[in-house]
Parts: C-alpha cells; structure tokens; sequence
C-alpha cells in the first residue's frame, strides 16, 4: 500500500522509513538541493550538513545562507 510523503520509499518490518541511498546524487533527486553541485552524492551533502534527511539537509543550507 502506497503512504504519502515516502517518496517512492518504503516502511521496513519495524516501521522505519528507508532513507535514499547515500550514492545518489543531487541532480538524481526530485528538487535538486541548492548549494551542492549536480554530481554531489547525498552522503558528502550529509556529511557536511550534519544532517540525515533531505528536508533537513535542506534547512541546514538555507539556515547557513541566512535564509
């Protein structure tokens, strides 16, 4: 059964949410992160950011531009 908001993702046996792949990269995401190049994996974007989600990564961008 489809869940909104996961993103093409899924539940496991625990119901967690799977996180993307850490390979994936920027310009492969649905709204490309600004501030990381299109060949950026997500991993390198966590690292750097602290953070783990893309909406988080993404606060952590905006909140470091002052946004």
């Amino acid at each position: 059964m489809k869940q909104p908001g996961l993103d093409g993702r899924q539940r496991d046996k625990d119901g967690k949410i799977d996180q993307k792949h850490g390979n994936t990269m920027n310009k492969n995401l649905p709204k490309p992160i600004e501030g990381f190049g299109p060949n950026t994996t997500l991993k390198t974007m966590r690292e750097k950011s602290g953070a783990v989600s893309e909406k988080d990564i993404r606060a952590a961008v905006a909140e470091k531009r002052g946004r």
